[in-house]
């Protein structure tokens, strides 16, 4: 099939080779302009440098507007593939190739849909994540499934972690799901809207902690914003410190929540929870943070002292 593809980031690099490595035609390729935010910047490999190795031509837009219209009429397309492509793409464009357009996305929808799912999902301490390929429709990843592949979460999995799963995901969904349409399958799975869950994108706000929530939340937290990410953080006498490892704690404590209460094991407890005042909590055993030069340091080390308190702003 002649296939045209809208891709950004890592997601769609990966999307993209995996194209040109099968037996369909790959006639253009639609990619966002680099971005400056923090996100954005983590799995950058370029869809636009790998599209133009192979020879296929390139558009660049941050939105489609009508010039690509007619650039996709112009190519002729059988099917669109999109990967990580971050803005609305209207019905002038999506119903425009003859076998619709194959959208591709890193959650298990309904659930998650929009921007960031694993990090979202890895938080609210979901059992799976994966990968949906579901035709395309005037709302945002709602259209109906043709294929879901699924990879479990193991209790220390990061962000990361499960980043680098579900990316191998990415090319064989694509390629089986092309094969499933080109085979003239239309039976898809249509969603279910009332497990429907739609997610904005994460800025360094969603990653400051709130020491009222439980330490088994907070734990999460920590490792869904793992490095290469924008790691969870806290402050420590007015200066940010960022918790790069943390457990729960043993031990139950009571208190005030934020309060640097005791060494424990090889790290330090912070009393979490909004009713750790009943003494029924357990805590943030945190065991490593780094500074804000970005020296990496043990809690212990850290919290030379006992007392005090972690706290949302300087």
């Amino acid at each position: 099939m002649r296939v045209v593809m809208f891709g950004y980031q890592t997601w769609g690099h990966r999307t993209l080779q995996a194209l040109l490595e099968s037996s369909h035609q790959v006639v253009l390729v639609v990619t966002h302009p680099k971005s400056d935010h923090a996100y954005e910047k983590i799995w950058d490999d370029s869809v636009a440098e790998l599209a133009d190795k192979h020879g296929v031509p390139v558009e660049i837009r941050s939105r489609p507007d009508e010039s690509l219209v007619e650039r996709l009429r112009e190519v002729e397309p059988d099917v669109i593939v999109a990967t990580n492509w971050r803005t609305w793409i209207p019905p002038a464009i999506f119903r425009l190739p003859r076998l619709g357009t194959l959208n591709v996305h890193d959650s298990l929808l309904p659930a998650y849909a929009g921007f960031a799912p694993l990090i979202w999902a890895l938080i609210n301490g979901e059992e799976q994540v994966g990968v949906t390929a579901h035709m395309m429709d005037e709302d945002l990843d709602a259209g109906d499934i043709v294929l879901q592949r699924a990879v479990p979460v193991g209790p220390s999995d990061t962000a990361t972690d499960l980043f680098h799963r579900t990316l191998e995901l990415f090319g064989p969904i694509t390629v089986d799901g092309l094969a499933l349409i080109a085979g003239g399958h239309t039976d898809w799975v249509k969603q279910d809207r009332s497990k429907a869950s739609f997610f904005h994108k994460r800025s360094i706000e969603d990653s400051r902690i709130d020491w009222n929530w439980p330490a088994a939340d907070i734990e999460r937290l920590v490792r869904a914003q793992s490095d290469p990410y924008p790691n969870a953080f806290t402050y420590h006498r007015g200066q940010r410190l960022r918790i790069l490892s943390a457990a729960v704690s043993a031990g139950r404590y009571g208190g005030t929540p934020g309060r640097v209460f005791i060494r424990e094991g090889d790290g330090v407890v912070i009393v979490a929870g909004a009713d750790a005042r009943y003494g029924r909590n357990h805590g943030l055993l945190v065991k490593r943070v780094r500074l804000e030069d970005g020296a990496d340091r043990t809690a212990v080390e850290h919290f030379t002292s006992m007392g005090g308190y972690l706290t949302q702003h300087p």
